[in-house]
């Protein structure tokens, strides 16, 4: 596939990205480049392949939830740099 410099421009333009008259062939040619190397999975035969979402067989990765105790407010506490009330302390923000 031959991409000219107008393609590219108009991506360009799309992307709303400003690319100076002097950056315009060099992206036109690396692009062209791009989708040469695009264009080349055309030319595998995928017949009787399978789509899939993922390289790897994947199962469910989370973990069932269990119920467990609270860590406590002292140990919640302990590395607070400032602590008060059984709560952080933090600088104010908003006025």
């Amino acid at each position: 596939m031959k991409i000219s410099q107008k393609d590219v421009e108009h991506v360009a333009r799309l992307a709303r990205l400003t690319v100076a008259p002097e950056e315009l062939e060099a992206l036109t040619g690396q692009m062209d480049a791009i989708l040469g190397y695009v264009d080349k999975l055309n030319e595998l035969d995928t017949e009787g392949i399978e789509a899939m979402a993922h390289a790897v067989p994947m199962s469910n990765a989370f973990r069932e939830d269990e119920l467990k105790p609270a860590i406590g407010i002292e140990r919640a506490l302990q590395n607070a740099p400032v602590a008060g009330d059984e709560c952080f302390t933090v600088p104010k923000v908003i006025e």
